[in-house]
């Protein structure tokens, strides 16, 4: 079976890795193996935040101007993608051309047509993935923008009753899910970076995934961004700003 693939069991092998290092850098990320907060997880706190806030505000065009300014990086996320998608297949067709080239340079990570065309499709899958997490992302970031509408105006008392309440809440669940859609697609951005170590052999593949995966991680978890949210609260290990409410993790 892999001789009809025209792709070696160390292919395989490089390509489960880079799979298990994509899941394992999502699991991390999203709060489900480590007790220490991401910065994914603490930006999903700070959304509800906003969200609180907003409620308390009675002109609101700061809310507005950072849902425009979110729903615009999605969509030149989302049509770079596009854009992309049309260049691999743009590869497809200069497949022997590319290929001579990759000879010339002695790699050997498509040594056959059928394997450099079989790569490029994983690659077109990945970018397909992408492009559809940023379009749902925008358009759960649209949804947000009109339950943010929906918010009753903060008057006294009306910013704790139950109606106002549950009306932050449906606000502040969309924005982490738009949120989290988004992280998901750009995630698949940056592992199309690592998947290119591909075209060049399984050992080079496994090292753009090993070193690609780690530079994430440490963005995650060590970074100055991290430390500068949780800044208030690093020896709680609370999220800065966290308050007494339950958080609200997105589902899907």
């Amino acid at each position: 079976m892999l001789d009809s693939l025209h792709l070696s069991a160390a292919d395989f092998a490089a390509l489960a890795f880079f799979l298990f290092a994509w899941g394992l850098h999502t699991l991390a990320s999203d709060g489900w193996i480590f007790r220490r907060p991401s910065l994914t997880t603490a930006m999903s706190r700070q959304r509800e935040i906003w969200m609180e806030r907003m409620a308390e505000r009675e002109i609101r065009i700061v809310d507005t101007a950072i849902m425009s300014g979110l729903q615009q990086g999605t969509a030149f996320f989302a049509s770079s993608s596009l854009i992309a998608i049309g260049g691999c297949f743009a590869l497809i067709g200069a497949s022997d051309q590319v290929i001579g080239v990759l000879s010339d340079l002695h790699l050997q990570g498509a040594a056959t047509r059928t394997a450099f065309q079989i790569k490029v499709i994983g690659l077109v899958i990945i970018l397909a993935f992408a492009f559809f997490k940023f379009g749902w992302s925008y358009r759960l970031f649209n949804y947000c923008s009109i339950l943010i509408g929906a918010v009753p105006v903060a008057y006294g008392e009306q910013a704790h009753n139950p109606a106002t309440h549950a009306a932050v809440r449906r606000a502040a669940k969309m924005n982490q899910l738009a949120g989290r859609h988004f992280n998901s697609g750009l995630r698949a951005i940056f592992f199309s970076i690592g998947y290119l170590g591909w075209f060049v052999g399984p050992v080079a593949f496994v090292l753009s995934s090993a070193l690609l995966a780690v530079v994430l991680l440490r963005r995650q978890f060590f970074s100055n961004a991290r430390a500068a949210v949780l800044a208030e609260t690093e020896e709680t290990g609370q999220p800065a700003g966290s308050g007494s409410s339950e958080s609200i993790r997105p589902d899907r």
